[in-house]
Order: C-alpha cells, then structure tokens, then sequence
C-alpha cells in the first residue's frame, strides 16, 4: 500500500489567513529528515493534529490496543524537531496530536484512551455528526491566570472549544506549563517557560475557521508575528555588512 504525505486544507488555510505565512509540509522522513540544516530555513514549525496516535513506547505506555491508528514516520519526525526548535529558538504551535507530542518529547506521559479514565469526560468527537458539526463548541475550558494564553487571547477567563481527541496528557513534562483545563481536569493547553521565544501547545483545533473565531484568529496571530520576528532577525544576520 503506498504512503503519501498530506496536511488538511484547514491546517494550510490557518497558517495563510490566521499567521499570515507561507506554509511548507515537512514529510514525515524519521530519521532520514535533516533537522540540524532544516531548523535553520525555518521562521515556525506548526505541529498539526492526525487520526493516528503516539505509540505507547515512546512514553512507556501501555502496548497499543488493536486498531489503534499509528505512524511511527511522523513520531520519529516530530520528537526531535520539538526538542531542535526549543533549542534554536524557532517559534512553535502545536494542536491535538501536536501537543502530544510537545509532552512526550520533552518526557511527560499521556493516557491512551481518556474516555476510560475515571471522572474524565469522552473528549472524542461524534462521528454521526456533519463535519462542521464535529468542530462546533463542546466545553469551556478555564485559562491560567496570568498566563501566556490568557495574554494572547485579551485577558478572558473562559473559553468555549471544540473537541477532537482520544488522547491527553496523563503526567505533564517537566519543562511544560498548564496554560488552560477542561472541567473534568484535562490539560487543554500548555507553554514552555524556558522557550526563548513563542511556544504554545493546545489540544482543540484552532484552525478550524480561523477567519471568523476570534481566539483561534488571535492565537494564529500571535503564532504568525513571532516567526515574522524569527524572519527579520534571520535576515537582519544573514545581510551582508557594507563595505567601508
């Protein structure tokens, strides 16, 4: 069967109209993925959400339950451009699958399957639902006071979002910081301090139509003027000085 890499339209029209970028598909090559020469060409690196899941091993997980989707290309891709962003101070968003990942990556653990997990409400979407239905509000989630998020998203203490995910972050990595929670205690969106510039991780999908939300058009926004300032200051370095 043959492999093709994708992203969804809604994923490249939010990176266009809610960042005001350009955006480029990294495929999912593992370890044959240059990420020491490729973070230096990058303003940000948008991680999106997928139907397939983290495999278990990764965090020490259990072994993945039959017909659980995978895709270990993305997996081995992914881990280490989250850790080589951080690094070189490339702006990072991350969604769904992309926070996740953000958690794993710098060694905190997930659950595989939240809607099992006691007091855990069901955070999947419902499949006998319209497409739009499917991305249409399902919960509030409360923002951290004086958070990153909050900052970004004027100041409110509340939000309605849409709800997509199987998964959640079960212990949170140590350089993570909550930035926002579900009601029933779910981890719904996360910062990392240390981050020399923006990296922000949150598990509903902002791209859904970012023209017309305005948290998911602020958000975009913010994510799009860091790698604008990431694009300056590459070119600002890279310009030849003048000859005297």
């Amino acid at each position: 069967m043959a492999t093709a890499h994708s992203v969804g339209d809604k994923y490249v029209a939010a990176v266009i109209d809610g960042a005001g970028g350009l955006p480029v598909l990294i495929p999912a090559l593992g370890r044959a993925l240059p990420v020491d020469t490729l973070i230096d060409r990058l303003d940000g690196v948008f991680l999106t959400g997928s139907p397939s899941n983290l495999d278990p091993a990764l965090y020490g997980g259990p072994p993945r339950p039959p017909g659980d989707p995978a895709d270990c290309d993305r997996d081995a891709t992914t881990l280490p451009l989250i850790r080589a962003c951080l690094e070189q101070g490339v702006p990072l968003l991350a969604v769904c699958r992309g926070m996740q990942e953000m958690n794993v990556a710098l060694g905190g653990t997930l659950f595989g399957r939240l809607h099992e997990v006691a007091g855990r409400r069901d955070h999947r979407s419902d499949k006998t639902l319209s497409y739009e239905g499917r991305y249409g509000p399902r919960h509030a989630v409360r923002l951290r006071p004086g958070g990153k998020l909050q900052a970004i998203l004027g100041e409110v203490e509340e939000i309605e979002v849409n709800s997509l995910h199987g998964q959640g972050i079960d212990r949170l990595a140590p350089r993570l910081e909550v930035e926002a929670t579900a009601p029933d205690g779910t981890i719904e969106a996360v910062s990392v301090p240390s981050a020399k510039t923006f990296a922000l991780a949150v598990q509903w999908h902002p791209e859904w139509r970012v023209a017309e939300i305005a948290q998911h058009r602020l958000l975009f926004a913010a994510f799009g003027a860091a790698c604008r300032q990431r694009l300056n200051a590459r070119a600002a370095h890279e310009r030849p000085r003048d000859m005297a």
